[in-house]
């Protein structure tokens, strides 16, 4: 038999684990002639299961806790994920931190073994493919004490394939560690729309050819540490206006445009062998007219991706619970459209009752034929066995102490960050501090919740940092800042997302100005905060919150790092693409 039992499985676990893609004997993976017998003895069940990754809810995969147990029974009828796996025969399991799967590295490993206990000892006993949306920036679902890495747009300011590819290595080792052998990352996306509400610091910058080498070098950093990279989101979400999650967004480019603008990191994370490849939930009028959505596309799916780009991995929509996916078509025929566009993997549907029952009644009324749920089936399992689950399945509680959050990785992630701290402008030379002076800075501004709910908040991490160099930085709430702000040397404001015209945060600086005390704006998230706010002191782009980025702030505010990042997104009426000071 092809899969590995239960039994064995743990046996291989005890050994080496996760080595890189290009140094596993390929003699030890079943090769194509082994799946396909496989997939042969399968039932259509079986196979229609294996097309779905589902979320499951709880820390254990057989004893979460009863809220968990009871968001179970609503959403699938069974009370443990490890019954939801059995029962419709997955291929995948999500995680996400809001289901409660995410708790603490050794307890994720946990969990991953107690699935792949379910999926191998029942039905046609083929491993899991787990996954997650670990991007590390504005997008993470596990948080200290493993590793937090800069995101994209802050790698994109580095402008290093090196630092991508080592943060993608050092990201994808930790992950395997705990179980997880997909990342719903890089995102290739270009991000050319300042208004874009959904993708902004999540793509590596706006010139197409440099996301291009970036996401290149992800997908090998991420596929050498035995993790699936999944470059998303096809054919391209940087130019929207509307948030796919909650509505469904219009891309105008036009087919030359596309082809120039879109297309080339795709293209470039095929040519480096990506596993797979995510769809968008977006219409685009030029490469389909008919309206559908891409991820329900087949002139886009198949069209694009499998014919003009000869991708022959795994397609995985987005997850099918998106408004963006549903507004055109019900529950039951979105699952059966995106297979017939050519999709593979069938991410998160809001029933996952109705969408197995739908893809197989449509098996059995010819509208889906057998041999293209085969066809997916298959792929699905070639990915499989490319990560080495059909050898080793399960992690261990050892694995994840040799590899997740220990100080080597943790030095990797502030020497990256080091490259990554932009300052935008600084006409009286405010920056670097004097840390021998010890200086009277007061820090305050936005202080968004953090990805996974681990670090910060932002102001209190950068005045404990600035403090830590030698300042006395204190962080203070906005409304107390301006009647604090006399006596210091500078206020430093962090900013998110600052919008056009009037609002809280505009006020703030604005106020804070008025009081004659230097001014220096840290736009935490989006770098186009600077258009917004005239007359600041001094302006630096961050491009993340989470800790890595606020020491890296803080060293370069106080001339322990000189500022080494650049635009990688031009801020319109203000600075180019490829802006940047150095000291």
């Amino acid at each position: 038999m092809v899969a590995v039992t239960a039994a064995g499985a743990a046996s291989a676990a005890v050994g080496p684990h996760h080595t890189p893609d290009d140094s596993r004997p390929p003699g030890r993976r079943p090769g194509r002639a082994r799946l396909r017998a496989l997939v042969d003895r399968m039932s259509l069940d079986e196979k229609v299961g294996q097309l779905f990754v589902s979320r499951a809810y709880g820390h254990s995969a057989t004893d979460p806790d009863p809220a968990d147990a009871e968001q179970n029974l609503a959403a699938f009828g069974v009370r443990t994920a490890a019954e939801l796996v059995s029962r419709y025969h997955l291929g995948g399991i999500v995680y996400f931190a809001w289901a409660h799967n995410t708790r603490a590295p050794q307890q994720i490993a946990a969990l991953s073994v107690g699935l792949q206990q379910a999926a191998l000892t029942t039905g046609a006993r083929i491993p899991l493919l787990l996954s997650t949306d670990q991007e590390h920036g504005a997008v993470a679902r596990i948080g200290k004490p493993a590793t937090l890495l800069p995101g994209a747009m802050a790698l994109g300011a580095a402008g290093s394939t090196a630092h991508a590819l080592r943060a993608a290595r050092i990201a994808g080792s930790e992950l395997a560690a705990m179980g997880i052998r997909q990342d719903y990352a890089p995102v290739a996306d270009v991000n050319v729309n300042p208004a874009n509400p959904v993708i902004g610091v999540r793509s590596f910058g706006s010139d197409p050819h440099a996301v291009a080498e970036l996401v290149a070098a992800q997908v090998r950093g991420y596929q050498g540490a035995g993790v699936a990279a999944t470059a998303k989101h096809f054919p391209g979400h940087g130019d929207t206006e509307t948030d796919s999650h909650v509505g469904l967004p219009v891309m105008r480019h036009t087919r030359a445009v596309w082809e120039e603008l879109d297309e080339p990191p795709f293209r470039a994370a095929v040519e480096a062998g990506v596993d797979a490849i995510m769809t968008a939930h977006i219409v685009f009028p030029a490469l389909d007219p008919s309206g559908d959505p891409a991820t329900l596309s087949r002139p886009i799916v198949t069209g694009l991706l499998r014919e003009r780009l000869r991708f022959e991995g795994v397609v995985v929509t987005d997850a099918l619970d998106m408004a963006g996916v549903r507004q055109k078509y019900g529950n039951d025929r979105v699952p059966v459209l995106a297979l017939l566009a050519g999709c593979d993997q069938l991410l998160n549907p809001p029933d996952l009752d109705l969408a197995h029952r739908s893809v197989k009644a449509a098996v059995e009324s010819g509208e889906l034929t057998e041999a293209r749920v085969e066809e997916s089936v298959l792929r699905i399992l070639e990915l499989k066995a490319r990560r080495g689950l059909f050898d080793e399945a399960y992690t261990t509680g050892r694995e994840v102490d040799a590899a997740v959050g220990v100080q080597q990785h943790l030095d990797a992630a502030d020497a990256i960050a080091a490259a990554t701290t932009t300052l935008l402008a600084d006409p009286r030379g405010l920056v670097p501090f004097d840390a021998a002076a010890a200086p009277r800075l007061l820090v305050t501004g936005a202080d968004p919740v953090s990805p996974t709910g681990t670090t910060g908040p932002p102001t209190a991490v950068l005045a404990r940092e600035l403090t830590a160099l030698g300042c006395r930085a204190t962080a203070v709430p906005p409304a107390r800042a301006v009647a604090a702000a006399a006596g210091h040397a500078a206020v430093l404001v962090c900013t998110y997302n600052v919008p056009e015209g009037e609002s809280p945060q505009r006020t703030l600086v604005a106020d804070l100005i008025a009081t004659g005390v230097p001014v220096v704006s840290l736009a935490v998230r989006n770098p186009y905060d600077p258009a917004r706010l005239p007359g600041c002191a001094a302006e630096l782009a961050t491009y993340s919150w989470t800790d890595v980025e606020m020491r890296a702030a803080a060293r370069v505010l106080t001339g322990a790092l000189r500022p080494a990042g650049r635009l990688p997104v031009p801020v319109p009426g203000r600075y180019p693409l490829g802006h940047g000071l150095t000291r």
